[in-house]
């Protein structure tokens, strides 16, 4: 795929047309920051703009300008098929493949509107027709941001756009801890900063919302469910579909967990295994080296980043469990406890 052509874009842009923007499955900050300030920009240029999400997000999101007015394929499928089927445009943001939109797969493969693809994860699957994409770029919102001033319209940023980006680029690098050793991350978010947005404020709303019930069952995840094997520098925890009942679970409640593991002195790799109603979802981080994206487009059929990245496995949460840890000696080179490493 040749480099992003702006200026072909440009002209696709020009006139108002009616433009679905598109993220992945179980969307997290990144995938509705990205296309909500995405939205907001398309607006502010003309066009009948909507976000078009696969299912529903987390309520931590749920504050953010216009987030109300996504569209919810799950919810609504009707009206979901109807706009994405007639856009002229489809901004496909956050994710690398069209089956990542899982139940919206099949539309938006029928979906005849020219598609942009906006993304930084690794192994990009080439479905669209123009493609920005940088695995070594902090989010898929920074990304945004670059496409809106590469466009030339840096003057249409406003606050609402400066909160979404805010928001993507905050959740996916773990408030500054990881994926974000990049001079223009920061320039980007200072840049945020001058639009008038309360960066501790919008912390707080995604970060000191939880319910009681959520630190519960946190607690129960540290407590009770946490499994370390030394020997393989590798933690996990497991929950099944009880457990999660049992804590009156909601979606986004274990967003994060998987990171405690991690934090662990010396492990290397964490998983947090979910027993969900028809598959098993299992989210991979790694410190280092070790590349969960190959971890999991070799083993499990998923994917992401080189040390964050996930799969839906469709088996009992018992042989998910079992394969995951049978895989382990495979790697012992890699996993190799270095007692010096935090």
């Amino acid at each position: 795929m040749e480099p992003t052509d702006f200026s072909r874009l440009s002209e696709l842009l020009k006139m108002p047309c009616r433009i679905a923007v598109v993220t992945h499955s179980n969307p997290d900050g990144d995938a509705i920051g990205s296309s909500l300030a995405m939205t907001h920009y398309l607006k502010h240029k003309g066009h009948d703009a909507r976000t078009v999400v696969p299912d529903d997000f987390p309520e931590f999101l749920k504050w953010m300008p216009a987030a109300g007015d996504i569209l919810i394929f799950d919810n609504d499928v009707k009206n979901a098929e109807r706009f994405l089927l007639d856009a002229d445009l489809v901004f496909c943001l956050d994710f690398n493949a069209p089956d990542r939109v899982q139940a919206m797969t099949k539309t938006l493969e029928q979906a005849k509107g020219i598609k942009i693809l906006i993304d930084h994860h690794l192994d990009v699957v080439h479905f669209c027709d123009f493609e920005l994409s940088n695995a070594a770029t902090s989010s898929t919102s920074e990304l945004v941001y670059d496409f809106i001033v590469n466009m030339g319209d840096e003057n249409l940023l406003d606050k609402n756009i400066a909160e979404a980006l805010f928001v993507g680029i905050v959740t996916d690098t773990g408030s500054f801890s990881y994926a974000c050793n990049y001079e223009h991350t920061f320039s980007v978010v200072a840049n945020l900063m001058r639009l008038g947005i309360d960066a501790e404020h919008i912390h707080r709303l995604v970060y000191d919302t939880w319910s009681e019930s959520r630190i519960k069952l946190l607690g129960f995840c540290l407590n009770e469910k946490l499994t370390v094997i030394s020997n393989y520098s590798t933690s996990y925890i497991v929950l099944s579909k009880a457990d999660l009942e049992r804590f009156n679970h909601k979606i986004g409640d274990t967003e994060g967990v998987v990171n405690y593991a991690l934090s662990i002195k010396n492990v290397k790799l964490a998983a947090l295994i979910t027993e969900r109603d028809d598959f098993v979802k299992i989210s991979f981080r790694s410190k280092g080296t070790f590349n969960v994206n190959d971890f999991a487009r070799l083993h499990f059929n998923g994917g992401g980043h080189k040390n964050a990245s996930g799969a839906n496995v469709y088996l009992p949460l018992g042989e998910a469990v079992k394969k995951f840890v049978s895989l382990l000696a495979s790697y012992s080179k890699e996993l190799m406890p270095a007692h010096h490493e935090v």
